[in-house]
């Protein structure tokens, strides 16, 4: 009977301490230095300067792994070099990440409508609608990509012929 106050405490103590860390933004918790790397590499893209953002990016995942932003940067690398399914892939990443990121919603939706996947691209803007209670410029820049349609590329793009095997006399 003497111990139950202080066992009360205890546990009223560890559970405060237990739920410190959920008050927090994933994103507040990143790494400085990581951030620092995104943002070398986001001006290194600006430039078109794609490998050494590439490194840049690169070095601030490795650093913070949970680094939603170089996620996004190395998408929008893939993108300028016109790797659209690379970028899908990463703003995936990102996505993995944070579900309701607005940029990588539309930027992933910009790199499907560059593969010819409108459908999909149209998916993203839907969730980006219900995201964004108001118009936001992610949705209104994804409306005018899926508007705009794939590239003529994609659109003349066929599968090969088979071939067909030579007659033997």
């Amino acid at each position: 009977m003497r111990l139950t106050p202080i066992a009360l405490s205890v546990a009223l103590a560890l559970a405060t301490m237990g739920s410190a860390g959920h008050g927090q933004k994933p994103d507040d918790q990143i790494d400085a230095r990581s951030v620092a790397f995104v943002r070398q590499g986001e001006a290194l893209t600006t430039s078109a300067q794609y490998d050494a953002a590439i490194d840049a990016l690169e070095s601030a995942l490795v650093i913070d792994p949970r680094n939603r932003a170089a996620y996004v940067g190395l998408a929008q690398v893939a993108q300028g070099q016109k790797l659209p399914g690379k970028a899908v892939a990463l703003y995936a990443e990102a996505l993995k990440l944070e579900p309701n990121d607005p940029t990588a919603l539309a930027g992933q939706g910009e790199a499907l409508v560059q593969r010819g996947a409108v459908e999909r691209a149209k998916q993203n803007l839907e969730k980006l609608h219900k995201i964004c209670k108001a118009p936001c410029p992610q949705a209104t820049t994804l409306s005018a990509a899926i508007a705009k349609g794939p590239p003529p590329e994609r659109l003349t793009a066929r599968a090969p012929e088979p071939a067909v095997p030579e007659a033997k006399n």
